[in-house]
Formats: C-alpha cells, structure tokens, sequence
C-alpha cells in the first residue's frame, strides 16, 4: 500500500506539472493580451500532452566535448531529487507523518544544487558553466534565508513536524500576525527555484538558457519537470506554513493552485533583477530580517509558555 500511493502521488504530480505548465501559458497570454495555447484540444487543454510527447520524440544529442556519462545521468537525479521531497506529503491514508520533518526538507532541497554544479559541468560549455555557478550562489545565498525563515516557526510549534503546524493554526492562520515575512518567503521561494525575476540561471537574454543550454528532448524534459515540480510543492509549504495547514479541507488545496498562480503571476509582472542587488537583497535584506524574526518568535513562545504553564 505505501509503495501503491507513492506511485499514485508521482503519477500526480507528473499531470499536475503538465498542467500548470498550461496555467502558465494561459495567464502569461492573458498579461500580453493574447490567447495562449488554443489549437491542441478544447481550449488547448491537450497542449501539456502534446508538449512532452513532442519532447521526448525529439532526437536526443549530446555535445562532443562533454562527459558522456555524467552528462546523461543528471537530468534523472535532478528530477529524482525534486520528486523525492514529496515524501513530506502528510498523506491522510496510512498515516505518513515524519518526526523530523523539517530536517528531512531541508536535507533533501539542498541536494538540488548538485544538480545544478553537475549539469551545467559535464556539458563543458561556458554559457552552462557561467549559468550553473550564478544558479547555485543563488540558491546558496537564499537557502540561508529560507530556513531561517522555516525554523522560526518550528520553534514556535516545540516540534519539527509539518502536521503540527496545522495543529497550531486552528485558532488562527499565522499570515495573521507573520504578515512581513511571508512577503520575505515568497521571494525566498522564488530566487530557490530559479524564478523570475530571479531566474539567472536561466537568463536567456543573457546566458542562452543558462546551465541546461546544452540539453534537449527527455534531458531537457526532466529538468524542466524538476523545476515545476519544486514550484507546486513550494506553493504547497507556504499554504502549510501560513494558511492554516488543513490538508482535509478543499479550500487548502484551492491556495496551493492560488500560489502556483501567484508564481506565474509574478514572472509576467516584474524584470529580472541585476545580479549584485540579488546578492545584496539576500544578504543584507533578508538575512537579519529573518535572524530578528527568530528572536521575536523565542520572545514570543517564552512568553506563551510562562502565561499558560506557570
């Protein structure tokens, strides 16, 4: 049965991929004021499928100089690596929950980089070099951030379990009074899954695409399904960390697809940002905004527990 659901949750995941992938085109042809996909089915609702069987058809090449090997392996572990957080999915069947979930979470998105370093490496190229060394202080830079950010509230729950934060949250949501740094959050999740505006390891005006330059058909394919499936299951931590965290109800489910909208929304709204303010934004913005906001979550859960415990 374990084995059975997480195939189930794969499956998922892959059509709801292809499908905000759709979103994405919908709405960023609404932001130019034109139509999007609208030939392949009823309101191109065949395009998602369309799309990855026109991929993986595709000729698949390799460039001379590259490592062969190490070149082909590395779109699957990325796509592995993006899957395999899912785990932390508290499913309602079979009672999934991780004691230390939080420590699992981060463990796991770190090893996202690796991906990055290798790939843009193996293909020997320097646009895909240039790409992957700006992808991966990017994402260094922003992880430091984000698990500040995560960890404030995790002490103030006395517990590294997601499913407590739904425990947490039934008096009251903590966007409520974390109104500031879920503002600092979703920028984190932006610039940690290499979205605009801080997409630079994928500026096309800049880096011809960045670390997967080199990369077509089902390489292509697969690091373009790692990234969209790290976005749905950002978009799925927020609504568990600031917007109640009831996965039993439907309106949970609802916010997830309203930030994956908001991820969407954002890409067609605002330009990519110059690198050196990126850098500055993290480490001298975001770093001790959120290392305050740890001191003001111990004052605040020291203060709880004197009120009610003594």
């Amino acid at each position: 049965m374990f084995l059975l659901t997480f195939l189930v949750l794969i499956l998922f995941i892959m059509v709801s991929v292809g499908f905000f992938t759709l979103l994405e085109r919908k709405v960023l042809g609404y932001i130019h004021i034109r139509s999007g996909p609208a030939k392949v089915g009823v309101f191109g609702l065949l395009q998602p499928f369309s799309d990855g069987l026109k991929l993986f058809m595709k000729e698949q090449f390799y460039p001379m100089n590259s490592n062969f090997l190490i070149y082909y392996v590395c779109p699957t572990l990325g796509l592995i690596q993006s899957l395999f957080i899912w785990i932390l999915f508290p499913f309602y069947m079979n009672s999934i929950g991780f004691s230390f979930g939080f420590l699992l979470f981060l463990c796991i998105s770190s090893l996202g980089v690796y991906s990055l370093i290798i790939c843009g490496w193996s293909s020997n190229s320097v646009y895909s070099i240039l790409g992957c060394i700006r992808s991966v202080s990017q994402a260094i830079s922003y992880e430091v951030s984000l698990s500040l950010i995560l960890l404030s509230f995790f002490f103030l729950c006395d517990s590294y379990n997601f499913v407590n934060l739904y425990c947490f949250q039934d008096m009251g949501w903590f966007i409520m009074f974390c109104f500031p740094i879920f503002f600092c959050w979703v920028s984190c999740s932006l610039a940690e899954t290499n979205r605009s505006p801080f997409d630079f390891s994928e500026g096309e005006s800049e880096l011809v695409s960045g670390f997967n330059v080199e990369y077509g058909s089902g390489g292509f394919a697969f690091l373009f399904i790692a990234e969209y499936s790290s976005i749905i299951f950002m978009s799925f931590i927020t609504c568990l960390i600031f917007l109640g965290g009831n996965y039993f109800s439907m309106i949970f489910y609802m916010s997830i697809i309203l930030g994956c909208f908001l991820f969407v929304w954002i890409r067609g709204s605002f330009p990519r940002y110059r690198y050196d303010k990126l850098m500055y934004l993290a480490w001298k913005c975001y770093l001790p905004f959120s290392m305050n906001f740890i001191l003001f979550i111990i004052f605040l859960s020291t203060l709880i527990f004197y009120h009610f415990f003594l």
